[in-house]
C-alpha cells in the first residue's frame, strides 16, 4: 500500500470527527437560542388569537329595521380577544367580552375583518362561543390543562388596551383557584403574566404553542396588571364549549342547597358532631336535594366517597356532573348520621342557587 492509500482512513476520519463536532455546535447553538427566545410557540400560536370589537346601540338612537346593512346608531364600547380553535371558525373568548353586544366584529392577525355570528355563552363560567365563515383560519393545538404543574412557564397573548396583538410571559402561579368571587364556577389557573384590560378570552400558551388557558382577569386594585392573572383551563373552556354548540346553553346538574363551609370556631361554638365539612344552610323547594329530605343544618360530610369541606369544590363537581348522576351523600342531621343516594336533576336556566 502506498504513502497515500495509508493516510486516507485518517483523513476521513478527521473529516468524519469535524462534521459530527460542528453539528453538536450548531444544535447546541440553537437549542440555546431557543431556551433564550419564545418566537417557536408564539409563532405557531399567535395567527390563532384574534381581536374582538363589539357595538351597542347608541344612546338615543333608534334601532333600524336591518342593522346589518345600518351601522350608523352602533358605537363601539368593547375590545377583547378570542382565540380560533377550530378551521370551521368558532371561536372561544369571555362572555364579558361579548355581553349585550348586537354586533361582533373578529380582526384576524392577517388584518381582515369578520362580523362573527354569537352561538351561545354562559356567564356562570364567563365564557361565550363565537362562529365566523371565513376560508384559510388557524386553529390554535389545544393542549390539557391537566398537564401543567405551576412553576411552568406561559405566555398570554391578546389585545390589551386596544393597541394591537400582543406577548406577555410568566409562570404557573397556582392552579384551582375558586373562591375568587368573579364566577359562579371558578377553577383558575393563576399566572403572573401580565394581563390587562383588553386580554380578556385571549390565548394562555405553552411553550408549544398550546392553548391551556382562556384569559380571564386581572386581580388589581388600579385596574392594570399587578402579577395576578386568571385564566380558564382550556379543558374546562372545551366542556363549555361543546355544550354551548349542541345546546345553546351550558347543561349543568344540580342537587338545588347551598352550603358553608365549618370552621373550627363554628363546630365548638355550635357543638357541631365534626369539625369539617359543610352546613346546609338553603334548599330550593322540590329540587333533588329536597326530594331526598335534606334539611337546613344538615351537614354533608362526603360525596361519592370523597371528603365534602369546600364548597366551591363540590358546586363544581356536582355541575360536572350529567343530569340523571346518582351520587351517594353521608351526612349528619343533629349527631345522628345519614347516607342519602339523590338523583341530579339538570339545572334550571334560572336557578340561582349555588348547588
Amino acid at each position: 500500500m502506498n504513502q497515500k492509500n495509508q493516510w486516507t482512513p485518517l483523513i476521513i476520519a478527521i473529516l468524519f470527527g469535524t462534521c459530527i463536532g460542528l453539528t453538536t455546535l450548531l444544535i447546541q447553538e440553537k437549542n440555546k437560542v431557543a431556551e433564550n427566545s419564545y418566537a417557536a410557540p408564539v409563532e405557531k400560536a399567535a395567527p390563532s388569537v384574534v381581536n374582538i370589537y363589539t357595538q351597542v346601540q347608541a344612546k338615543n338612537t333608534p334601532l333600524q329595521d336591518n342593522p346589518l346593512k345600518d351601522h350608523s346608531h352602533l358605537q363601539t364600547v368593547n375590545l377583547g380577544s378570542g382565540v380560533i380553535v377550530s378551521k370551521n371558525g368558532f371561536i372561544l373568548t369571555n362572555h364579558h367580552v361579548i355581553q349585550n353586544a348586537q354586533r361582533i366584529v373578529v380582526g384576524l392577525h392577517d388584518e381582515r375583518q369578520i362580523e362573527a355570528k354569537l352561538i351561545g355563552s354562559d356567564p356562570s363560567t364567563d365564557l361565550a362561543v363565537l362562529k365566523i365563515d371565513e376560508p384559510n383560519l388557524t386553529p390554535i393545538k389545544l393542549g390539557s390543562s391537566h398537564a401543567i404543574s405551576v412553576g411552568d412557564k406561559t405566555l398570554a397573548i391578546g389585545n390589551p388596551f386596544g393597541i394591537g396583538q400582543t406577548v406577555t410571559s410568566g409562570i404557573i402561579s397556582a392552579k384551582g383557584r375558586n373562591s375568587i368571587g368573579l364566577n359562579t364556577y371558578e377553577n383558575f389557573i393563576q399566572t403572573d403574566a401580565a394581563i390587562n384590560p383588553g386580554n380578556s378570552g385571549g390565548a394562555l400558551i405553552n411553550l408549544q404553542g398550546e392553548l391551556i388557558g382562556i384569559s380571564s382577569a386581572i386581580y388589581s386594585s388600579s385596574g392594570g396588571s399587578q402579577g395576578i392573572g386568571f385564566a380558564t383551563p382550556i379543558d374546562d373552556a372545551v366542556q363549555v364549549m361543546h355544550d354551548l354548540i349542541k345546546h345553546g346553553r351550558v347543561v349543568r346538574a344540580y342537587l338545588g342547597m347551598d352550603a358553608k363551609k365549618i370552621t373550627s370556631t363554628m363546630a365548638k361554638s355550635l357543638a357541631l358532631p365534626v369539625e369539617h365539612g359543610l352546613i346546609v344552610s338553603e334548599i330550593t323547594k322540590e329540587s333533588p336535594a329536597d326530594k331526598a329530605g335534606i334539611e337546613i343544618g344538615d351537614i354533608i360530610v362526603k360525596i361519592n366517597n370523597a371528603t365534602s369541606d369546600n364548597p366551591f369544590k363540590t358546586r363544581n363537581l356536582i355541575a360536572s356532573m350529567k343530569p340523571g348522576t346518582t351520587i351517594s351523600l353521608l351526612g349528619y342531621r343533629g349527631r345522628q348520621s345519614y347516607q342519602a343516594n339523590i338523583k341530579l336533576e339538570t339545572q334550571p336556566a334560572m336557578q340561582s342557587i349555588d348547588y
